[in-house]
């Protein structure tokens, strides 16, 4: 079966979909973008995504590109016409087309809306998470509003492939105070030697992510102790657990950072328990 994509207003299968080559989101990375994990075919935590890619929009002064409910329609029909069950859902919104100029375009141009699903090898992700991965640190060096979940995404970019150059999964971003920040594709976590669990206030330097927002919710619910403040390296490297956290991870554990072991250089009690009881707190629908 050929994947299937929504673009204005389209399904297509991909070898047909398109957008113009002066779409502002291909020309500036002038767009933004949301990722919704799918589980049994149902989408999690929709509300807090829609809610953040919304704010995103507001805060690069774009236009939505329809109603919420006609969105929420969209994603669902975009999911079941790939026939996803265990999966992704992604969307992007981007200031639309217009000749080539930096300045904002005419008042009244239409937005660009694509939206992708993809199926991913649920069981294969389970094992992943048996075994941790590993993560290396990288300068950080993206512009200073990364709250915004917008498409210009090189750094990261960058960072992933530094990882993958050295054999690990993810990278962790470093400040030029020598924190950490976050991760290329998701936020990062440590656990004390003291059970206490750590991991950067919400700021402009860091994406408010939403599985973050859902496990705060599920520590909260289990009476762990939780600290939202930068962290050093070096705090990391002494770290009991590591773990990150992202739509499409879940609750992945980090068994080592730079090539030395996290705690026993496992998977930790704490990180094991956030993942499997994740989906009790987050919203189904």
């Amino acid at each position: 079966m050929s994947r299937i994509a929504y673009v204005n207003g389209r399904y297509l299968p991909h070898a047909q979909a398109a957008v113009s080559i002066e779409d502002r989101g291909y020309q500036f990375a002038d767009g933004v973008y949301e990722v919704c994990e799918v589980r049994g075919g149902r989408l999690v935590d929709e509300p807090r995504h829609m809610a953040r890619l919304d704010r995103s929009l507001r805060e690069l002064r774009m236009a939505r590109p329809m109603s919420a409910k006609a969105l929420s329609h969209v994603l669902r029909e975009t999911v079941r016409r790939n026939r996803v069950h265990d999966g992704i859902v992604y969307v992007q919104v981007t200031r639309g087309v217009a000749p080539r100029d930096f300045p904002f375009p005419a008042a009244g141009t239409p937005s660009s809306l694509v939206v992708t699903s993809r199926s991913f090898d649920r069981a294969r992700l389970e094992k992943q998470a048996e075994q941790g991965i590993d993560v290396v640190t990288v300068p950080d060096i993206r512009w200073q509003r990364v709250d915004i979940k917008s498409v210009a995404l090189l750094p990261n970019v960058l960072a992933k492939q530094a990882a993958r150059d050295k054999g690990a999964r993810e990278a962790w971003m470093v400040d030029a105070q020598g924190r950490i920040t976050e991760g290329a594709s998701s936020n990062a976590w440590i656990v004390t030697r003291d059970g206490v669990l750590v991991t950067r206030a919400l700021d402009t330097g860091i994406l408010p992510g939403i599985t973050r927002s859902v496990v705060m919710d599920e520590l909260k619910a289990q009476g762990l102790k939780v600290e939202e403040r930068a962290f050093t390296v070096e705090e990391a490297y002494a770290a009991r657990e590591a773990f990150v956290t992202s739509a499409s991870q879940i609750v992945m554990p980090v068994v080592s950072i730079d090539g030395r072991p996290v705690g026993n250089g496992a998977p930790g009690l704490i990180t094991s328990g956030l993942r499997r009881d994740y989906h009790e707190h987050a919203e189904i629908a």
